[in-house]
């Protein structure tokens, strides 16, 4: 006679990669595996990994928190709170707002996941872009009056040209609405087959008009 065997499925979030679970007991385990991976990837974003575990509670949390709310659900001091909120509010990633007769300040994430696509490309491109294109430009502009300098120069062309390409194609995204941007992006390989069948319709158009000279 066999006996019925019940088998669990298990998901990371039984499983949290916490290193002390306790601290963050006000949090379901799926919040808490959510949580701990956006801090774990923000160190490699170039964040703190409080601000980035931070932004995952509020970006998976339906109400609004406060200082002390974030504290008590992530286990971390108010200062470190404080900080951490300055800059995600620098970044333009959390909406603050007052609730009459409660003088303390309540912060929710924005809502629209396409919007925060646009605000963090827009801030990533005004801390990291724009300088490296401001440095290019000026190095452009410089005497070349070596042959290294000449051939450094003549590189940091190529990378100007290929950066202000992206950043004025990124300009063009920013001014699609969020449907459209999605359609764009959905279109995947029809764009590479569209960019193909361009080559070879003015590819063919060439060589035509070579054969007929």
């Amino acid at each position: 006679m066999v006996k019925a065997v019940r088998v669990r499925v298990v998901g990371p979030w039984d499983n949290p990669p916490f290193k002390s679970i306790e601290k963050f007991s006000t949090m379901t385990p799926l919040v808490q595996t959510f949580v701990s991976h956006f801090g774990e990837m923000g160190s490699r974003w170039g964040i703190n990994r409080t601000v980035g575990q931070i932004y995952a509670l509020l970006f998976v949390t339906e109400e609004q928190l406060h200082a002390d709310d974030i504290g008590e659900k992530l286990g971390i001091s108010r200062s470190n709170v404080s900080i951490g909120l300055k800059e995600l509010q620098s970044w333009g990633l959390v909406r603050l707002s007052r609730i009459p007769g409660d003088r303390r300040e309540y912060f929710t994430s924005l809502g629209d996941v396409w919007e925060i696509f646009r605000v963090v490309a827009a801030e990533r491109r005004r801390r990291e872009v724009a300088p490296t294109l401001s440095v290019l430009r000026e190095s452009l502009m410089a005497n070349a009056n070596t042959p290294e300098d000449q051939f450094a120069q003549e590189r940091m062309r190529e990378m100007h040209e290929l950066v202000d390409l992206a950043n004025n194609w990124f300009d063009d995204l920013q001014r699609l609405s969020p449907e459209s941007m999605s359609q764009l992006m959905k279109m995947g390989s029809k764009v590479q087959k569209l960019l193909s069948a361009k080559d070879r319709l003015f590819g063919a158009a060439a060589a035509k008009e070579a054969r007929d000279e």
